[in-house]
């Protein structure tokens, strides 16, 4: 199994934002299975998280901006590409201002932040997308192409009418090693002739040239020389790395780009999201393909849980690891009792009684230890719930738990239930475990 990463501890270093010019100190730190990459704003009250995905992105002027309820983060592509790049699955990254540090204009210091920190494995599979067929979109001169392939590669080529860059192109495979080697120290550029229009726009308010390259009509100014003399479209394919990586997994595809820039490769991303889910439910949905695939059936959930009907809110466990995760699953149908009053004309499932089934599954998890079997979990707490999406009949939920925290007689844990591949709800739930 190849399976999911995160850091083995926290770490992290202060700056500017190349755009907003905030100081802002950056902090990595280990996150559960399956949670992503979450951006977590601890300048703002109660640090609200905002999740790395091309669902979230709401700018793409020089940068790539993403939001989540209102919370941005700006120029996130940076410190994406090295997260890829450098095999991290799961990552909580906190910031206390609205934009990462820029560095010195590279991925450099987060791929050496990363490697400080060190990588632990996860008891669980990596997600990935490998296309059958190519995926392609073009707009006048600018072409992406994702063709099928057994590894994640590049291949990219700019073209600028300025007689200090031309025409460069380069191929890679896209790993770790060539990442940090050939990729990774490559800086954020732009022409002499752009800088008043993006100082206009409120932009570059901490560009410098301790940051980046700027092209002159007769001359390159950097605080240093060219660290490659294609160091421009290896900077294009730094961006295009960390815009990609927001479809939210890991592809094994040759990335053919042409002049491409953040505008693009958002919409690319768009358009690899859109395929993602498209062969998602296509396949047969999870829990559904065939008996073998049950850990545990009603009649055993009904010998740990003392709940019944109507408030039995679990079919089935199709995953369980003990104290670390749970996935269990929950067909909605018009017979519940719940829709008679939720709402006759309209029904749709309470919010409450999905975090409850979250809850039953992780009381499920808990009860099944030996040590814990003939106890009641109760709830202590319940923290940071969304509610999403409607769940209505002929919905399948897909109610996942990832434990945070575990002690003898008390818990928390980290709930998302689906439907699809889409989160309709999620909580942080905190519970005891006491005899019954």
């Amino acid at each position: 199994m190849d399976a999911q990463r995160t850091i083995a501890k926290e770490t992290g270093f202060s700056g500017i934002g190349v755009h907003t010019g905030n100081t802002t100190t950056i902090t990595f730190k280990p996150a559960i299975p399956n949670s992503g990459i979450k951006f977590a704003r601890i300048d703002l009250p109660e640090s609200p998280t905002v999740k790395a995905s091309v669902e979230n992105v709401v700018g793409v002027t020089r940068g790539t901006t993403i939001a989540e309820n209102g919370v941005k983060v700006h120029t996130v592509e940076h410190v994406l590409a090295s997260v890829c790049a450098s095999g991290i699955d799961n990552l909580l990254i906190e910031i206390d201002s609205n934009e990462p540090p820029v560095g010195d204009g590279s991925a450099l210091l987060f791929t050496e932040l990363i490697d400080k920190a060190g990588i632990v494995e996860q008891e669980y599979p990596r997600k990935y997308f490998m296309p059958k067929e190519p995926i392609s979109i073009v707009e006048g001169d600018i072409v992406l192409i994702l063709l099928p392939s057994d590894t994640f590669k590049m291949s990219y080529t700019i073209a600028y009418d300025h007689p200090a860059v031309k025409a460069q192109y380069l191929s890679l495979p896209i790993t770790k090693e060539t990442f940090s080697k050939e990729i990774a120290s490559s800086r954020t550029f732009c022409l002499y002739s752009e800088v008043e229009a993006l100082m206009d726009q409120g932009l570059i308010k901490g560009g410098s040239l301790d940051n980046a390259v700027v092209i002159g009509k007769d001359a390159i100014f950097s605080k240093e020389s060219l660290r490659f003399p294609d160091e421009f479209v290896r900077h294009k394919m730094l961006d295009l790395i960390g815009d990609l990586f927001l479809i939210g997994a890991r592809i094994k595809s040759h990335v053919v780009a042409v002049k491409s820039g953040h505008p693009m490769n958002v919409k690319f991303a768009r358009l690899i999201k859109s395929a993602m889910k498209k062969k998602e439910k296509s396949a047969v949905p999870v829990g559904l393909t065939g008996y073998d695939e049950i850990v545990l059936g009603i009649e055993k959930i009904k010998q740990i849980l003392p709940h019944r009907y109507p408030f039995l809110l679990v079919d089935r466990v199709i995953d369980i690891v003990e104290d670390k995760r749970a996935v269990g699953i929950k067909n909605v149908t018009v017979n519940e009792e719940f829709f008679n009053g939720h709402f006759p004309e309209r029904p749709v499932m309470p919010g409450v009684l999905q975090i409850e089934a979250l809850a039953q599954v992780a009381g499920i998890l808990m009860l099944k230890k030996a040590d814990n079997q003939g106890k009641l979990a109760f709830f202590m707490g319940i923290d940071k719930a969304k509610f999403r999406k409607p769940v209505v009949p002929g919905d399948q939920l897909r109610l996942e738990i990832d434990v945070v925290k575990l002690r003898s007689t008390t818990g928390v844990v980290s709930g998302k239930a689906y439907v699809g591949d889409e989160i309709v709800s999620e909580a942080e739930l905190k519970f005891a475990i006491v005899d019954s």
